[in-house]
């Protein structure tokens, strides 16, 4: 049995993307938690504004905090004197996560640290110490915040980790550092504690990919090709792409080849990570996929949401639709929102040969919750979130341009609308009054005919697998790394429930790397709007016009995810990947 595994992240308190959601799932798995006792998060302290009660979420609990004269844990003392150090606030306590779908719930430790002072004589020889040991030149980077306060954080967080107990020579503690942000602090354990902590790089993506997939008019069209041609060429990103070092991001994910193991969440991460450097090639990369919700509903309950969701929908627009189609996912270029729109043109004539009709529910914000208050106030003055406006406390600017197509398709389309929901969560007092009694989030996951995820890059992608267990369709691009998870569970045959969609194939005389590197937007529009047609016959073939045909997507979808359930990914992935650290030391 494991002692302690300790996770470095930036969403300690709150879920801002992927990680946070992975830590909720993981630490809720019974496999996990029978395995690992003991979890503390690491993390930097945002803001230290707000009474204690708040610092570590909804029901947690503060054990020691200097800013809020909190002493209530035996190594008080211990804590305080690694403040002292560091010129640095602590706060200590315990965090709360419950699974929204099993309702499992679990009180990891949780670390935060205040570096807004920090003793610069300290930092500096830390920075020295990462140069001579790593090759790490921070002068290069210190400037961006990003990569300052990461590296402030590492030392006194080893240093309030040994204070709690963390780990001993015999049974060392193991370090996740969550991405680039958690590697200064496994770079510190390893050089002022490097018997008591072994460390894991937990890639959830490779950072210097994602900007340059996300930065080029060709996106996944030209990375992807562009990586199949270099490998075989033993080339490099740096030789089809350009240097990526002055990206403050490349030396702490390129450092990974230091740690003792690396997790990938899905194989092409571990395939970029080779291409990033050669120091990769033989390293050890463990896959670790990360979960999906796997709870079981009756074919009631999934008729009682797609119910609600329609009411919704007449409520809004004034007609219950036939089918209900859902993206619940961040507002960033690499979700490739607009795809979901090429695909709803090429549906929406086809729906019309049946008479039949759909709605998308699209759920994306790039800001923080709306209060109630503003919502009630659009809502009223000018039907959101059917109409929207620019400006506070509507659109943003990203939302905005997003909405211009959302109009556009809606002022064209017959049969079928787009509807933006520019708010995090789904229910009343998030969304407003016409959303119906009793209706929340699950309703979204439950009810859906139909989730999209056609992201540019994606590393895993488990938002676009949710409602996969209550019997939706889920149309994922081949490069997601959820798709890779699931051939690896199929092999050679298809999923009734997963439509994995394939953007970049080109024509032999276009796939080279001059021509690739030259793709521009026009030529990649072509491309997707000649592969949206496919995905749009796919679509309408598959959607389920029957009780009996709702039913069996009901149970394929259940049997396939609780294969990809958290406890399956702890059991199969994560758990032995923890062991083999253990063992390389």
């Amino acid at each position: 049995m494991l002692t302690t595994v300790v996770h470095v992240t930036h969403e300690v308190v709150q879920k801002i993307g992927g990680i946070g959601a992975v830590l909720q799932g993981l630490l809720t798995a019974p496999t996990y938690a029978a395995a690992v006792p003991r979890n503390i998060l690491v993390g930097p302290l945002f803001s230290a504004d707000g009474p204690a009660a708040d610092r570590l979420g909804s029901g947690g609990e503060v054990l020691y905090s200097s800013l809020d004269g909190r002493a209530d844990h035996p190594q008080s003392p211990q804590l305080a004197a690694v403040e002292r150090r560091y010129n640095v606030h602590i706060v200590y306590g315990r965090k709360v996560f419950t699974d929204p779908f099993t309702g499992a719930s679990c009180r990891p430790e949780a670390l935060l640290i205040q570096v807004h002072q920090y003793d610069k004589a300290r930092i500096d020889l830390f920075k020295w110490r990462l140069f001579e040991r790593f090759g790490i030149a921070s002068n290069q980077y210190e400037w961006i915040w990003d990569y300052e306060q990461y590296c402030r954080i590492a030392e006194p967080a080893i240093d309030a980790l040994l204070a709690l107990g963390c780990g001993d020579e015999t049974n060392p503690a193991v370090l996740l550092a969550h991405e680039y942000m958690g590697m200064p602090t496994a770079l510190a354990a390893m050089l002022n504690a490097p018997t008591r902590f072994r460390t894991i790089f937990h890639a959830h993506e490779t950072a210097p990919v994602r900007r340059l997939v996300e930065s080029h008019p060709g996106h996944d069209i030209t990375f992807y090709n562009a990586l199949t041609l270099a490998q075989p060429r033993n080339l490099t990103i740096h030789d089809v792409f350009g240097s990526q070092k002055s990206f403050y991001k490349y030396p702490l994910v390129e450092a990974a080849k230091f740690c003792d193991n690396i997790f990938a969440v899905g194989d092409l991460v571990a395939e970029e990570l080779r291409f990033l450097d050669h120091a990769f090639s033989p390293h050890p990369i463990d896959l670790a996929y990360n979960g999906v919700p796997a709870a079981r509903i009756s074919l009631n309950e999934k008729f009682l949401s797609r119910r609600r969701l329609r009411r919704y929908s007449l409520d809004l627009l004034g007609y219950e639709p036939d089918f209900i189609f859902t993206h619940v996912t961040r507002l960033v270029l690499s979700k490739g929102l607009w795809r979901d729109i090429r695909v709803m043109e090429q549906l929406d004539p086809l729906l019309r040969s049946s008479g039949q009709t759909a709605v998308l529910l699209v759920l994306s914000t790039e800001t923080s919750p709306r209060p109630a208050a503003a919502i009630q106030g659009m809502e009223s003055a000018y039907h959101w979130p059917v109409a929207h406006r620019e400006g506070y406390p509507d659109l943003t600017g990203g939302e905005a341009a997003y909405y211009t197509g959302v109009q556009e398709f809606n002022a064209r389309a017959r049969q079928s609308r787009i509807i933006f929901i520019n708010q995090f969560g789904f229910d009343a007092q998030a969304c407003g009054s016409r959303v119906p009694p009793n209706m929340n989030f699950t309703d979204l996951r439950h009810g859906s005919d139909v989730e999209f995820g056609q992201s540019i890059y994606e590393p895993f992608g488990i938002a676009q697998l949710e409602p996969l267990a209550f019997g939706a369709l889920c149309v994922l691009t081949r490069q997601c790394g959820c798709a890779g998870f699931v051939r690896r569970l199929v092999g050679a045959g298809a999923s009734a429930n997963i439509l994995e969609v394939d953007y970049t194939p080109l024509p032999a005389p276009q796939n080279t790397l001059e021509t690739l590197l030259a793709l521009d937007a026009s030529a990649r529009v072509q491309i997707e709007t000649t592969v949206a047609a496919a995905v749009a016959a796919e679509i309408y073939r598959r959607l389920p016009r029957t009780e009996r045909q709702v039913a069996a997507l009901l149970d394929t979808g259940y049997a396939l995810a609780s294969r990809m359930s958290w406890d399956a990914v702890a059991r199969d992935y994560v758990l032995p990947g923890i062991t083999r650290a253990l063992q390389r030391r």
